[in-house]
């Protein structure tokens, strides 16, 4: 018996399979969904599904599907897609939508992302409790459901193609330099739709040459996790920019929603600048809009966004708070410290393939080096998360807050405690584990590593 409150996290689905979940909790959770749509109102007749290519993913999708048509919802099956081409059929058709991946978990894991009609997310406060729990009691039910006599329709699309081009209306790289760019798809979803962007496998060609690294979908992974947020897995990237002199290179996680960036000395490129130089290009084409960062974004982003005329938001970390924020203040743009791009052009939703277009097309429009470039939106040192086992993380975090008596303080997302030279912390408990996640930033390294190391000792002590 599946018990869905080890799997339903606080903005999806995750779990090992067939340990955790398999095709029985897939159904349930279907049925729970089109349960979930029919009494909030959502007032569609379909479901779009797309699914990744770890081996478990096509049977679990099927039987989500299966969920739903019992619920008396018709299904669009799109096939094998990232999560932004998943969020591109939600927002274009104005369908509900689920997406089977587990983004960058290792491959015995799958999991579902969500989505009400139009790419609005779905989180633990927006529907996913609610979910958990009828699907739950449709599992804990000992006779089987009923099915239909006659079942609502199931139809198969291709949408590839069609997300490419309407990626390709929302930033035009047909006059940039040419760019050589390696870009690492670590076995992943972006071996199915760079080709289809940025490479000429269904559009005119652009002006980049293209070196893949891992283009063959393979749900073992057999060459590096999907998780360019742990650098052992940028390593091959950075030796091929080198080996190939390459102008920047790309790598994208396993469902190729996020992308994570070096330039041409193989050097990381933070998300923190990345967010704010795609933040200077849409203010560019909407002076005075406003632009969403997460808490432990570093505080370049909002006084970049200031000095451009922009109005920086600050939100907390997740894409369920950045997208509802987004919505509320009708933003043009948000970025997150973990390689998260959300823009309004793009229902709201996240897409690491067009913060990379922005990206490509503001190197192609100078002559400098991503370096160079990159450079302008780097002033701050910044530790990464660390994080610490802590059990009683309300105490530990009085703890800290008592020991900085004089410092600026706020709660917005666990605990943000901000010095008069521009350093700050950020402790926030993980949602799911006892952990408590560590950020700090300083205008020098030695700040930096003075403040980490403070905190940490008062954390694990």
């Amino acid at each position: 018996m599946s018990d869905l409150s080890a799997i339903v996290k606080a903005y999806d689905v995750r779990g090992t399979v067939p340990e955790q979940w398999d095709t029985r909790a897939a159904e349930a959770l279907g049925a729970a969904f089109a349960q979930l749509l029919r009494t909030s109102g959502e007032q569609r007749e379909t479901v779009v599904i797309a699914h990744d290519m770890r081996a478990s993913s096509p049977g679990l999708a099927a039987a989500f599907a299966a969920g739903v048509r019992a619920e008396g919802l018709g299904v669009l099956d799109v096939g094998l897609g990232s999560t932004d081409l998943l969020y591109y059929a939600s927002g274009s058709l104005d369908l509900p939508g689920a997406m089977f991946t587990a983004s960058h978990n290792p491959a015995q894991y799958n999991g579902i992302k969500m989505c009400r009609a139009g790419a609005k997310p779905i989180g633990q406060d927006s529907g996913l409790a609610e979910l958990r729990d009828r699907a739950q009691a449709l599992l804990d039910k000992e006779e089987a459901r009923p099915t239909p006599q006659v079942l609502p329709p199931l139809e198969r699309r291709d949408l590839l193609a069609a997300y490419a081009a309407h990626l390709r209306t929302l930033v035009d790289l047909s006059g940039i330099r040419p760019l050589k760019v390696v870009i690492d798809a670590g076995n992943g979803m972006g071996g199915h739709t760079v080709p289809a962007v940025l490479g000429d496998a269904v559009l005119p060609a652009l002006p980049l040459e293209i070196v893949p690294l891992y283009f063959e979908l393979d749900g073992t992974f057999p060459n590096h996790e999907a998780n360019p947020l742990d650098p052992a897995n940028l390593v091959d990237l950075q030796d091929a920019v080198r080996r190939h002199n390459a102008d920047l290179g790309l790598a994208f996680d396993g469902d190729a929603d996020r992308c994570f960036v070096v330039d041409e000395r193989g050097e990381p490129v933070s998300p923190s600048a990345i967010t704010a130089l795609v933040a200077v290009c849409e203010l560019a084409k909407h002076p005075g809009a406003t632009i969403i960062h997460n808490l432990i974004t570093s505080s370049a982003v909002p006084e970049i966004v200031r000095e451009h005329g922009g109005q920086p938001v600050r939100s907390r970390v997740g894409h369920s708070f950045i997208k509802a924020e987004m919505a509320r203040t009708n933003a043009v743009f948000g970025g997150e410290h973990s390689a998260h791009y959300y823009f309004r052009d793009f229902w709201f939703a996240d897409t690491g393939m067009l913060a990379a277009m922005h990206l490509l097309a503001a190197l192609g429009e100078q002559d400098g080096p991503l370096s160079a470039l990159a450079a302008d939106y780097e002033r701050y040192v910044a530790s990464g998360e660390i994080n610490s086992t802590v059990r009683d993380q309300r105490a530990k975090l009085a703890e800290v807050r008592q020991a900085y008596p004089d410092a600026e303080t706020d709660d917005l997302d666990g605990l943000t405690i901000r010095f008069p030279d521009g350093a700050w912390i950020n402790l926030r408990p993980s949602n799911t584990e006892p952990l408590l996640r560590l950020n700090v930033e300083a205008p020098t390294a030695q700040r930096m590593a003075t403040l980490r190391d403070e905190v940490l000792g008062l954390v694990r002590r």
